[in-house]
């Protein structure tokens, strides 16, 4: 799916090769009347090449995704750059307004696509972003963080068993990659249905901007672009060599037997053990209640950030490992 190189259409955005233009996808009105939009820009290069979709937001709370977009387009010039980036920073534009995860109605954008035009909200946001966004792409990158009071460790999601989407992975270079089955209703799912290539990149959390989260899902989008050979590799930044991501092939949560107030003794990126005490739960007076233990050996790639739980809380998640980690799995892994 080769962009042409003549003049690029996409909502109200009518782009020449070698250049670049804002825009936006209309969505509906506001109960004020008010139109609400979906913005977008659009990098249309001046050679041949693919064409790759980079979003974020489509968790209307995790607002890494509009801040590593912001990076990426500030240092790519369309006059060199090879095929056409398609930027869509906001996708879920109403739960961003809103401070919220989801759309008013409550549900969730990333479980429901493909969408329909004459749907839920939701579905309909779901189908525009299918037909005026994926269908135009080769690859799709999808940027995420942690909910519900949680953090993760920059990893890459995606299916390891597909050899081209395996080389995008690697290529993210992101300090760890899981193997992650799909998901009835995500984007990943029904982009991967159209034959578009996707990884999910996760990092850090909601309404924050974690630093190293979002350095390292810049240079891992720039990275992306110079594998498909649309950025020349003197624009991205070097990786230290020989030094290849983590995979894991499957991952679990450690949750709290007790209600308390929780103290963490792991960070993101830390070597767990199985049986390790990851966390100690105290009452309101100060007795200890228990102590929360890894159920299995590997790195911690999640956390919970909400020292109140409730009995069954998950409050650390730990990716198994085949085998040992290099000095590169650490707190600075950027």
């Amino acid at each position: 799916m080769t962009a042409p190189r003549g003049h690029l259409r996409i909502g109200d955005i009518d782009v020449g090769r070698g250049r670049s233009a804002t825009g936006e996808l209309p969505v509906s009105r506001l109960v004020t009347g008010n139109t609400i939009s979906i913005p977008l820009r659009v990098v249309h290069g001046q050679s041949e090449g693919p064409t790759v979709w980079v979003s974020g937001a489509v968790h209307g709370d995790e607002i890494a995704g509009v801040e590593i977009i912001r990076r990426v387009l500030a240092d790519i010039d369309p006059k060199s750059l090879r095929g056409t980036l398609i930027a869509v920073p906001i996708v879920n534009v109403h739960g961003f307004l809103n401070g919220d995860r989801y759309f008013p109605d409550r549900r969730d954008l990333n479980r429901s696509f493909p969408g329909s035009a004459t749907g839920s909200l939701a579905g309909r946001v779901a189908r525009l972003f299918m037909d005026e966004i994926v269908d135009r792409c080769d690859v799709g990158i999808d940027l995420h963080t942690g909910s519900d009071h949680r953090t993760n460790f920059p990893q890459i999601r995606a299916d390891l068993d597909d050899p081209t989407t395996r080389d995008l992975a690697v290529a993210f270079d992101a300090p760890l990659m899981l193997h992650a089955k799909l998901r009835d209703g995500s984007l990943r799912a029904a982009a991967t249905a159209r034959g578009v290539t996707v990884l999910l990149y996760e990092g850090g959390e909601a309404w924050r901007f974690d630093e190293d989260a979002i350095r390292t899902g810049v240079r891992g989008v720039r990275n992306v672009l110079e594998s498909l050979g649309m950025l020349d590799s003197e624009q991205s930044e070097p990786t230290v060599a020989g030094d290849r991501p983590l995979e894991s092939r499957s991952s679990t949560w450690v949750r709290t037997r007790r209600s308390g107030i929780v103290q963490l003794h792991a960070g993101l990126g830390d070597r767990v053990e199985k049986g390790q005490a990851l966390a100690t739960v105290h009452d309101a007076t100060g007795h200890r209640l228990g102590i929360a233990k890894a159920s299995t050996s590997g790195v911690v790639i999640g956390l919970t950030h909400q020292p109140l739980v409730n009995q069954g809380d998950a409050i650390v998640h730990i990716a198994q490992l085949d085998t040992e980690p290099p000095s590169r799995l650490s707190k600075d892994f950027t």
